[in-house]
């Protein structure tokens, strides 16, 4: 009966959403998608998403100076930066390399950089989260991921290679979008939403357990929590957040 409600509410839904399937199938929004739609939405989707989790994120944050290289540096690489939201958390002088998929991020992105001059901006590397061969092994401290873990095509490949180009006692943080218990009316929402919901926010899943990623992942000490977000109406509340260190 369940799965015949889901199957229903999820037919329903995609008629709805029959214009970019048309467009989709045409070829035609998903160029459009990552050049216009995305940029734009993220942009304004990450300030609401911010005011939510400020002060989750600066909790998650607060002790990124004891990560600092022997040297006093603390080099910071961002993997999918998008525009630029988390900027404002990093601690002053922080060198910061930005990386991202999507190149089409540059006006959202240019606009952080000139709000938060107090960090060095070191370079921006359009790459996958999975394919990181421009960073060298072992070169920086810490590794950041928000709301990037639910989009990339492997979330073990992602994670395989922030430990590769963390140094030894360095830190991967990260606060992520998951899948909902399996008895919630939350996860019956996910469920109707997955398929359109994937196709219109440029290959976002809904439905991942990245703590499991996280817990199987070659790191030495896991902090982990599980919280929810206050979104009403979205099926992206419940979430995890925390650090692990090589």
């Amino acid at each position: 009966m369940m799965e015949a409600s889901i199957l229903f509410c999820r037919a329903c839904l995609m008629l709805l959403a029959m214009p970019i399937y048309l467009l989709s199938f045409l070829g035609i929004w998903q160029p459009f998608c990552k050049k216009i739609f995305f940029p734009f939405f993220l942009e304004h989707f990450s300030a609401i998403h911010g005011k939510k989790t400020k002060k989750q994120k600066q909790e998650l944050f607060r002790n990124l100076p004891d990560f600092k290289s022997p040297s006093g540096e603390l080099k910071l690489l961002e993997i999918g930066t998008g525009c630029g939201t988390n900027f404002q958390f990093y601690p002053p002088g922080c060198r910061v390399t930005c990386t991202d998929i999507n190149p089409n991020f540059q006006q959202g992105l240019s606009r952080s950089m000139n709000k938060n001059q107090h960090l060095h901006y070191e370079r921006f590397l359009v790459a996958a989260g999975e394919d990181l061969h421009e960073v060298p092994s072992g070169s920086v401290d810490v590794v950041v991921c928000t709301l990037v873990l639910c989009s990339v095509h492997d979330v073990n490949g992602t994670l395989k290679e922030a430990l590769r180009v963390l140094r030894p006692g360095g830190a991967f943080y990260f606060l992520e979008h998951v899948v909902a218990d399996r008895s919630s009316w939350k996860y019956f929402w996910q469920q109707i939403c997955y398929p359109t919901w994937k196709l219109v926010f440029d290959g976002c899943c809904l439905t991942r357990e990245i703590w499991k990623n996280l817990e199987q992942a070659k790191f030495s000490e896991l902090n982990l929590h599980h919280l929810s977000i206050a979104l009403p109406w979205t099926p992206i509340q419940p979430h995890i957040v925390g650090y692990a260190v090589k």
